[in-house]
Order: C-alpha cells, then structure tokens, then sequence
C-alpha cells in the first residue's frame, strides 16, 4: 500500500491536470459509467460538524474507492484543516486498497478544480477579474483554479475575519505568484464581485455572502460552500437573474443543498431554470456559453467520482516516480 501525503501529492500533480481530471470524472458520470451512491451525511451537532462517506467505482478503471470526508468549520479557530479526510484507493480486481492518500489535500484538489472545470467550460474567454468570498481550508484551491484556466489580472478577496483575510492574501501573492495574478483584500463582498468576470464563494453561510443584483453581465458565478439544506452562501437574486444554471450532479445538489433548495421551496427557482450537469456540456448534450452577456451559475457540492479519477491519477504519477511510503 502506497501512503500519499500533501507533499508527495504535491510533487507530481498540479491544478491544471486536477481540472482535466475533474472534467473526465464529470464525463464519466454524465455517461453513466461510475457508480456513485449519495454520500452518507451525519451530522454532530454538538460541535457544528458533519462526517461524510463518499464511495464510488469506474468499472473500465478497474478502480474503487471511498473518501471520508468530516466538515467540523470551528476547526478553522484551533488552527487545523475544516475538512479533515482521508481517500482509499481501492483496486478494483482484487478489492486490495492499494493507496491510503490525504484526503484534505485531495478534496482541496479535486473541488477547486470542479469550479476551474466549469470556469474553463463556461466562463467568458476574455475573463481578467476574479472574486473570492471565503478564506477556508477550501479557498487556496478554489483561487488557483480560477488562476490556472484563465489569464486573470487580479483576484478580490473578501472574508469577515480582516486578520484571516489580510494573511491569506499575502500568503497567496507568495504561494501563486507563478501565475501573474494580483491578489488583494476588499473590504466587503460588493467591492470583491465588483467587476468580477469569475466569482467563487466557498463559505458555511446560513445566509447570502453576496448581492446577486450585483453580478455584472457575464460573469461565471460558482457556489461550492453549500453542501447541507440550511447553508446558503448564494444569493437567489442571482439564479433568477441567470441564463444558465447548471450542476455538477443535480441529483446529488437536490439531495443536500440549501443553495438550490430553499429558493426551490420558496418559488424563487423551479426545476425548469435548471440547465443540466457540466458532464452533458462536456460530451456536448446540452449548449454551453452562448454569448459574452449570459450570467451563468455553477453548483457543486461533489461526487465521489472526482476522488477516484483523481486519486487514480496522483497514484499512477507516484508510483511511476518512485514519490510515497511503502506501507507493507
């Protein structure tokens, strides 16, 4: 068994093949050709968290596996991952887990990539500015990834916490300086979406983080914070203002996401504004991007497919390069 840490992954997979992963993973589900049951979601109120089980398997992979992922926000304040987790990869002719990778790393990875996926599928060519709301251990991924499919100039960041905000800045400017992007702090979430081509919020909110009325014409919104039905980061002004609006799996978004299923319940939305999944823009069932002016929303809360696509490539790069601990 093979044992991957963040610096292992990090020495032989970067952003721009997690998006490429992703976007296979993606079309791999909208053919119908993973299994990926909903995640088992259970919840521990008493520390504000969740546990959450995500298997999956892709029979032409020959290749199973199973991610556990615990959501616990406060952890942000003890100074340790949000999302702790880990990632089996499991072979799929023996049943043999044969990499134990780390899953935070992983789900950082593979869930940036799902909005760089769906910015680089979507998003408006001549993209230049990004906004980010949310400086959590999900937010570093979700930055570069909007880096790594567009040319941007600069990146507007906003979080209720200045400190958090202002250390998160420099380190990224430190971190991402490779890609050329100015990244600076705003001083609220209107003056971060402002002029913003590429808009991500990655947030626990119960309630909106941005004004929907807003977000200028054009722009690619992703929303990836949301994963329980009483979370909602994203404004439903912006859904009823957008052209399309799309999934990376509208089955497993309507199962869990309050982003979509409060402005459902309340009439905001109905399942007619829905455009479909980002695997069928991919495979070239449903249109993309139509014109320059189309608003264009992006919901993700995550399939276990993008674990296994991804950890099979990380694994089949660190085997190849000798990277990891052999765990006998």
């Amino acid at each position: 068994m093979l044992l991957l840490s963040k610096e292992d992954i990090k020495q032989v997979f970067t952003m721009k093949e997690a998006v490429e992963a992703d976007k296979e993973a993606f079309t791999l589900f909208s053919k119908g050709k993973s299994v990926v049951p909903l995640r088992t979601n259970i919840s521990a109120p008493k520390h504000g968290g969740a546990f959450l089980f995500m298997p999956s398997y892709v029979e032409e992979m020959e290749c199973a596996a199973i991610k556990i992922v615990n959501v616990f926000p406060k952890n942000i304040d003890k100074g340790i991952p949000s999302t702790p987790a880990q990632v089996l990869l499991i072979d799929g002719t023996t049943g043999v887990v044969v990499s134990v990778l780390d899953g935070t790393y992983v789900t950082q990875l593979r869930t940036g990539a799902a909005s760089g996926a769906a910015f680089d599928v979507l998003a408006r060519k001549d993209a230049k500015k990004g906004a980010l709301i949310g400086t959590g251990g999900q937010a570093a991924a979700q930055l570069e990834a909007m880096m790594a499919v567009r040319s941007l100039d600069e990146v507007k960041v906003f979080d209720l916490s200045e400190e958090r905000l202002n250390a998160f800045v420099a380190q990224m400017n430190m971190e991402l300086a490779s890609y050329g992007t100015k990244v600076t702090a705003a001083k609220s979430s209107d003056e971060a979406i402002a002029d913003a081509d590429l808009v991500t919020a990655v947030t626990p909110s119960t309630k909106p983080v941005f004004d929907g009325s807003k977000i200028k014409e054009g722009a690619t919104v992703s929303c990836v914070g949301s994963y329980q039905p009483h979370m909602q980061e994203m404004d439903p002004v912006i859904l009823t203002r957008a052209s399309k609006i799309y999934f990376d799996s509208e089955e497993a978004v309507l199962s869990e996401a309050g982003d979509i299923l409060i402005p459902l319940a309340d009439g905001t939305i109905t399942k007619e504004d829905f455009t479909g999944d980002l695997g069928d823009v991919l495979l070239g069932k449903i249109a993309g991007r139509e014109n320059d002016k189309e608003i264009i929303v992006f919901k993700t809360v995550g399939i276990g497919t993008q674990d296994l696509v991804t950890a099979k490539k990380i694994y089949d790069k660190a085997l190849a390069k000798g990277v990891g601990t052999v765990w006998n």
